[in-house]
């Protein structure tokens, strides 16, 4: 791992900037999302109201985009670094571990984010789409994989705990 190319080591810089951005917006998204409704019932919480809830949509909208770009990125050029670093992986055993979080999580949040997406071309190009509809699909968004997102961001932090110490690695090949 350590004699990576500079295009290689480019690559790794930028995996890591999108996936601490992604990953920001991500718990971003989650606490802001999960403020509209009653933790109870996913009812609506009382202070929002038609008057105000269209403003307060198109006000966190950008959210969703952020985490649509940020996320792809960091797919695309995770996969890049993969595959132009040429790391063994039998010596680098953190690394396979972050390789496996990542692709076994991205089938799911692949599937979130085409939700996502549809619920911004609603927001965003839809012209007869009312607050409620969206917060509907928001709603729906959330319930689909509940516990995913949480799983989520527990593993992404993992992944930081594993550049950090990087267990599993060893010193020299047998």
């Amino acid at each position: 791992m350590d004699k990576l190319s500079k295009f290689s080591k480019i690559f790794l810089f930028l995996t890591s900037v999108f996936g601490a951005l992604w990953l920001g917006g991500y718990l971003t998204r989650q606490l802001v999302v999960y403020q509209f409704f009653n933790p109870e019932d996913l009812s609506l919480r009382s202070f929002y109201n038609n008057q105000n809830l269209d403003a307060v949509i198109k006000t966190i909208a950008p959210i969703f985009v952020s985490n649509l770009i940020l996320y792809f990125s960091l797919l695309i050029t995770f996969l890049i670094f993969i595959v132009t670093a040429k790391i063994k992986f039998r010596l680098e055993g953190w690394l396979l571990f972050i390789t496996l979080i990542v692709l076994i999580t991205a089938p799911f949040e692949i599937y979130l984010t085409v939700r996502d997406y549809k619920i911004i071309s609603d927001i965003y190009l839809a012209a007869d789409v009312s607050a409620a509809t969206i917060l509907d699909q928001i709603k729906e968004r959330m319930q689909l994989l509940s516990s995913f997102s949480i799983i989520e961001i527990l593993s992404f932090i993992g992944i930081i705990f594993l550049v950090i110490f990087k267990p599993l690695r060893k010193a020299h090949e047998n």
